[in-house]
């Protein structure tokens, strides 16, 4: 590999304060030279040809921390290979792949094989979770120490949470001494069991069973009053409502943990389901306007660690059902970036601080080297033209799976460049 120069570029790097007009150099090896300002025309030998970026924005690599991969056992979902060309289109890097796989990803065996597949198919970073609990049934631990050995970054039940407070108990006494990371999808079985959409005027309206947000807020109420006692590294994998948030905001500086949230609930409310648009139907689910609005101020506040894509790839057959038939989930990581950055265009959000969610901060909790433009750092990142108009269409998109929550969205903000280790691995088509 070349040495290679971008220069007049507008860089954001929140792990390392940066913000500003500059330059990037990849060496040889596709490590991170030199980043910043000092990077410019009068800096770098005469001789060198450079790439002028035009004031275009360079970020590090996005750290997706919430993704669901088909593979194994429902591959005609989303593989490997079809999941990191999505997420390379939208400027994501590194992922965090869920257990809810057939078999579930709970012992050894199933690693190594995740591992290898990943390894060969994959063009992105790969992080695997596994379950918190034996074939995500919440009835026994799995072996965390056995599995962390493996290279598991965290533990999760993915789209299940665990509702017996002993075995929660438990599993973060487990997770302090062993140094864990648990991921809690957080909603109460008994409050949400057979409902679809928000519990409100919308779920009257359309004759739908609701899930009120009092099934969100008891969970995180539950497991912040554990983690007084047992201190592990814990972190709520998405909050939907405003309730959430005032909790959140009550036990901030009382425990230590972190807090996600969707993409999906930060972009859309419960109105938009319409006449029961089942691609809308997700978990947790749209909620309120003013839900909405008090995640956005949450994020202000910083008492919101991370946007996640909770990308959920499911095949048109089990969307086009009724709404209580039909599968929950959106296929998203190639609109994560996008649809972030609509925050910033209507203002609700200041760019660096949606960099920051997207990036700095997921790599932080995961304790990983990724998500910066550090010196000596894999150069990870990608450069976008975050003016650049665009409709989202089903038929353009590359996942596997279409099932996306925002067709026919017209958003402003374009990944043009993904690199992974210096690798060009995606480059924008003149005509998208």
């Amino acid at each position: 590999m070349k040495k290679q120069y971008f220069l007049n570029a507008h860089i954001i790097d929140p792990k390392n304060s940066i913000d500003e007009i500059g330059g990037l150099i990849v060496d040889e090896t596709g490590k991170i030279e030199a980043v910043g300002k000092k990077v410019n025309k009068n800096n770098i030998p005469s001789r060198e040809k450079f790439i002028d970026i035009n004031k275009k924005h360079i970020f590090p690599g996005i750290v997706d921390m919430r993704v669901f991969v088909g593979e194994p056992g429902y591959e005609y979902k989303e593989n490997f290979k079809t999941l990191s060309n999505a997420a390379l289109s939208g400027g994501v890097t590194s992922v965090v792949t869920m257990p809810n796989t057939s078999p579930v990803i709970d012992n050894v065996s199933i690693v190594d094989f995740l591992k290898r597949r990943g390894r060969d198919k994959s063009k992105i970073n790969i992080f695997p979770t596994a379950s918190l609990t034996k074939n995500i049934e919440g009835k026994s631990m799995t072996e965390f120490g056995l599995l962390q050995n493996k290279g598991i970054i965290g533990f999760t039940d993915g789209i299940k949470t665990i509702q017996n407070t002993r075995l929660m108990s438990r599993i973060m006494r487990s997770a302090f001494d062993l140094g864990s990371l648990i991921m809690q999808h957080a909603e109460d079985f008994e409050l949400a069991e057979n409902g679809t959409v928000n519990d409100g005027i919308i779920s009257t309206k359309l004759g739908l069973q609701g899930i009120t947000d009092l099934a969100e807020k008891v969970i995180i109420e539950r497991d912040l009053s554990l983690l007084e006692d047992f201190n592990c590294r814990y972190h709520i994998s998405q909050i939907s409502s405003s309730k959430s948030v005032e909790v959140i905001n009550l036990k901030k500086n009382e425990v230590n943990f972190t807090t996600g949230v969707s993409i999906n609930n930060l972009s859309l409310n419960e109105n938009d389901i319409g006449d029961f648009r089942t691609f809308l139907k997700l978990s947790p689910p749209l909620r309120t306007e003013s839900d909405r609005i008090e995640l956005i101020n949450g994020i202000n506040k910083n008492l919101i660690d991370v946007i996640v894509s909770d990308h959920k790839p499911e095949d048109e057959e089990s969307k086009r059902l009724t709404f209580t038939q039909a599968a929950t989930g959106a296929s998203g990581i190639e609109t994560l970036l996008p649809l972030s950055l609509e925050l910033f265009h209507n203002g609700s959000i200041k760019l660096f601080k949606i960099i920051e969610l997207l990036t700095s901060n997921p790599a932080k909790i995961l304790n990983i080297n990724k998500g910066n433009l550090n010196i000596g750092s894999d150069a990870d990142f990608c450069i976008v033209d975050i003016y650049k108009p665009w409709i989202v269409k089903k038929e353009k998109l590359i996942s596997k799976s279409k099932n996306t929550s925002i067709e026919d969205k017209k958003l402003q903000g374009k990944v043009l460049s993904t690199f992974i280790r210096g690798n060009e691995l995606f480059k924008l088509n003149v005509r998208n």
